[in-house]
């Protein structure tokens, strides 16, 4: 989801005490820094749970390569 496209809210978050600080000394922004830090881990894990839920899928096509080699690999000039 891009920003903007539901408008920001509010909420709280509990930082290490040494790490809020030192962000602050160093005039970061906490709040983008954590948004893109959040948003970062949630395309990790929906990527995670695509892998898991095609599994089978990914396997069986590994397994026909691995026997046939790649599909239209006559046609590669590299």
């Amino acid at each position: 989801m891009r920003e903007g496209a539901m408008g920001r809210i509010k909420v709280n978050l509990t930082l290490d005490a040494e790490v809020a600080e030192t962000a602050r000394a160093l005039g970061l922004n906490m709040s983008r820094l954590a948004e893109g830090a959040i948003l970062e881990a949630a395309k990790v894990e929906r990527n995670r749970l695509w892998r898991e839920e095609n599994r089978a899928a990914i396997d069986a096509y590994a397994e026909e390569v691995a026997r046939n080699g790649l599909p239209l690999a006559q046609f590669r000039s590299f």
